[in-house]
C-alpha cells in the first residue's frame, strides 16, 4: 500500500516537474544539452564569416550572384522554420522521445550538405551551372540544420525544473554557443589567413608581371587561389566531424521530460491559426521585434567585419586575432557575467545595458579604423554586447511561453513553434542583412578576386559597419523598452502554471 501511494506521488511531482522544478535540473544534463549547441553555431559562424568571402574571391562569382545564393538561402531558411516547427509539435512520442528523433534524422544528411557546400565545381563549370550547386547545397543544408535547431532549441522546455533552472540551462548553452564561436573563429581565421597571403603573393606577381610586360591594368584582374580553395574543404571536414561528435553528446546525455503533455484534454490548434494566436501575443510581438532590429544591426556589423578589416582598416592580416581573441574571447566571459547582472537587476534592465555598449565601440572604430590598440579595445567592448543579444532574448523566450500557456491553457504542443518562429526572425534578419550588403557593395562598384578597390568601397563598409547597425539597434531597443513581462510576473507565471497544471 506504501509503495502505491509513493508511486502516485512520484508522478503526480513528474507531472508538474515542469513547472515546480522542486529537483531542478542535473548539471550532466544541462552541460550535455549546451554541447548539442556546437553542431549548429559553428556551421552558422563559419558561413556568417567565410561564406562571402568564399564565393567572391575563390568561386570568383559575381557579388549579384553571391548576394542572391546568400539572401535566398537564409529567406528559404527562415521560411521552412515555422513549418519544421508546426511538424515537430505534431510528432508523436517515441521511446527516445518526440524532439530527439528529429535531430537523429538530420544530423548525417546536415553534415554532407555542409561538405558540398564547401566544394568547389571543376574549373569549366559554366556560372550558372556554379550558382545553381552552391544555391541548391545551401538551401538544402539550411532545410536540415532547421530540423537539428528547432527541436534543439525547443529542447529547453522539456529538460524540466522551473524557470530559475530553464534560465541556467539558457546560460550554459550560451557560454557554450560562445566557446563554439571561438573555435569557428580559430578555425576560419586561420583559412582567412591563407587567404590574405595566398591573394597578397598573387597580386603582388600579377602586379610585376604587368610592369614587365607594360600591360594595361585598367581592366579587373582576377587570381586564383588553389591554396585557400583546400583550406576551406579542410575545415569543413573538422566541422562536420565536430557536428557528429556534439550531436552524440546531445542524444546520449539529455532525456526529453514529457511532463508538459501530462494534460490530455487540451487540444492543438491548426497551423494557421497557431500563427496567429503567436502573431497576437502581445508579449512576443515585444519580444520578436527587439530580438528581429537588434539581431539585424549586429548582423550588418559583425557580417562586414572581415572585408571592413581587409578594405577599410588595412588590418587584414590581423582580422583572425581580432575576431578571436578579442570579439569572441570577451564574449565567453561576459556570459556568466551577464546571467548574475540579470539576477540582480532583472532581463530587461540587462538588455538595455549590455545592447548600449555596442554603439560607442562602433562609432569609435569607424572614427579610427587604422588605430591598431584602441581597435582591439572596442573589440572587447563589442564581445560585452555581443554575449547580451546571445543570452538574453532567448532567456526571455521561455517566459513568453509561459505567458501564453497561462493565457491559452486549453491550448498543447506550441513549444516548438514559439522556437521556430523566434529562430525564423533571427534567420530572415541575418539573411536582410548579407543581402543588404552584398547589393551596397555591388552598388559601389567591389569586384571579385581585384587586388585593389576604390575609396567609395571603403565609404561603404564604413556606413555598414557603423552608422546603420546603430540606427537598427536604437529600434530595437525601442520595442525592448515596451516588452511587459518583468521579474515579479514571471514568479507569478510560475504559481499560475502551477493551477493549471
Amino acid at each position: 500500500m506504501l509503495q502505491e501511494i509513493l508511486s502516485s506521488q512520484n508522478s503526480s511531482y513528474n507531472c508538474q516537474n515542469h513547472t515546480l522544478g522542486s529537483g531542478g535540473i542535473p548539471l550532466a544534463r544541462k552541460v550535455c544539452y549546451a554541447v548539442g549547441e556546437v553542431p549548429y553555431q559553428i556551421t552558422t559562424a563559419a558561413i556568417n564569416v567565410s561564406l562571402q568571402i568564399f564565393l567572391l574571391d575563390v568561386v570568383q562569382m559575381e557579388a549579384s550572384y553571391v548576394s542572391m545564393i546568400l539572401f535566398v538561402s537564409r529567406a528559404w531558411d527562415a521560411v521552412t522554420d515555422p513549418l519544421v516547427g508546426y511538424l515537430v509539435s505534431c510528432s508523436n512520442w517515441t521511446p527516445i522521445g518526440k524532439l530527439t528523433p528529429w535531430m537523429i534524422l538530420s544530423t548525417p544528411f546536415g553534415i554532407l550538405f555542409y561538405l558540398l557546400l564547401w566544394f568547389v565545381p571543376q574549373e569549366s563549370t559554366s556560372q550558372g551551372l556554379s550558382v545553381l550547386w552552391f544555391l541548391t547545397a545551401a538551401c538544402l543544408f539550411e532545410t536540415l540544420m532547421s530540423c537539428y535547431n528547432v527541436p534543439y532549441l525547443s529542447l529547453n522546455m522539456f529538460l524540466g525544473g522551473d524557470h530559475r533552472d530553464r534560465d541556467s540551462a539558457t546560460a550554459y548553452r550560451m557560454s557554450v554557443k560562445m566557446m563554439a564561436m571561438l573555435l569557428a573563429s580559430v578555425m576560419q581565421g586561420q583559412v582567412v589567413a591563407v587567404y590574405n597571403t595566398e591573394k597578397q603573393d598573387a597580386c603582388q606577381h600579377l602586379d610585376q608581371a604587368n610592369e614587365t610586360t607594360a600591360q594595361s591594368t585598367s581592366s579587373p584582374q582576377t587570381v586564383p587561389l588553389q591554396d585557400t580553395k583546400k583550406a576551406f574543404l579542410t575545415s569543413a571536414l573538422v566541422m562536420g566531424a565536430l557536428f557528429f561528435l556534439c550531436s552524440l553528446v546531445l542524444f546520449l546525455g539529455v532525456n526529453e521530460q514529457r511532463a508538459p503533455l501530462c494534460s490530455d484534454d487540451k487540444v492543438r490548434p491548426p497551423y494557421l491559426t497557431s500563427l496567429k494566436m503567436l502573431i497576437c501575443h502581445i508579449p512576443y510581438q515585444r519580444l520578436v521585434l527587439g530580438f528581429v532590429f537588434s539581431v539585424l544591426a549586429f548582423q550588418m556589423s559583425l557580417g562586414n567585419f572581415a572585408l571592413f578589416c581587409s578594405h577599410a582598416a588595412g588590418l587584414g592580416a590581423q582580422f583572425q586575432h581580432l575576431l578571436l581573441l578579442l570579439i569572441n574571447v570577451s564574449a565567453s566571459v561576459a556570459v556568466p557575467l551577464w546571467q548574475m547582472v540579470l539576477l540582480r537587476i532583472g532581463k530587461k534592465a540587462t538588455v538595455f545595458f549590455g545592447l548600449s555598449l555596442f554603439i560607442p565601440a562602433v562609432i569609435i572604430i569607424a572614427c579610427v579604423p587604422t588605430n591598431l590598440p584602441v581597435f582591439m579595445i572596442m573589440c572587447v567592448l563589442m564581445g560585452f554586447s555581443v554575449a547580451t543579444i546571445f543570452l538574453l532574448p532567448w532567456s526571455m523566450l521561455p517566459d513568453v511561453v509561459d505567458d501564453f500557456a497561462v493565457r491559452h491553457s486549453s491550448c498543447k504542443d506550441l513549444e516548438p513553434l514559439f522556437f521556430s518562429c523566434y529562430a525564423f526572425c533571427s534567420k530572415l534578419a541575418g539573411g536582410l542583412s548579407v543581402g543588404i550588403s552584398t547589393m551596397t557593395l555591388q552598388f559601389v562598384g567591389y569586384r571579385p578576386g581585384a587586388c585593389n578597390h576604390g575609396d567609395g568601397v571603403a565609404t561603404a563598409l564604413i556606413v555598414l559597419f557603423s552608422p546603420v547597425p546603430i540606427a537598427l539597434l536604437l529600434i530595437g531597443m525601442v520595442f525592448f523598452c515596451s516588452y511587459p513581462i518583468n521579474e515579479r510576473q514571471c514568479f507569478q507565471l510560475q504559481e499560475q502554471l502551477t493551477t493549471v497544471q
